[in-house]
């Protein structure tokens, strides 16, 4: 049995002690990315890095004084301007995913919850409006806020 297998114990562990499989499944904290939002993405980090890299390159040989700082300004420039498209490709690509293919509900959603809180607010309500009228019909009298006298603002609702 290998040392990394299931049961399998470690040599100088001491008597008895199992070790931890070498490759662990772990579920992953959240879900990943659609396939073209990854892709614009890697493509906008590399840009991203070779510009950085050109602009650094750009400052050292514009302090030695190298007739290439002008050519390399113009494309870190350039660059500049390529890894502005890149990260603005990625967040438009996410925003186009989102509208076709829509975002993942959370069942823990705050606004469904406060929608499922004012429904039952609403249904409390509506239950003690028709209890209260169930009453009063049972009682067989005209409401007091319905009556000759709800005008002169003596009888509340209750």
């Amino acid at each position: 049995m290998s040392r990394y297998e299931e049961g399998g114990t470690v040599a100088g562990a001491g008597a008895g002690a199992t070790g931890r499989g070498l490759w662990v499944e772990e579920p992953a904290r959240r879900h990943r990315m659609p396939d073209p939002v990854r892709t614009s993405a890697v493509r906008a980090v590399l840009i991203v890095a070779v510009t950085l890299t050109q602009a650094t390159i750009t400052f050292f040989l514009t302090l030695t004084g190298s007739w290439l700082a002008l050519p390399m300004g113009l494309g870190a420039i350039a660059g500049t301007i390529v890894a502005t498209w890149g990260v603005l490709d990625v967040w438009i690509t996410r925003q186009m995913w989102n509208q076709r293919y829509g975002v993942l509900s959370e069942p823990s959603s705050t606004a469904r919850r406060l929608r499922r809180e004012a429904r039952r607010a609403s249904r409390a309500t509506r239950r003690a409006g028709k209890a209260r009228e169930a009453r009063e019909a049972a009682a067989g009298r005209i409401p007091r806020e319905d009556g000759p006298l709800a005008a002169s603002g003596r009888f509340s609702a209750r």
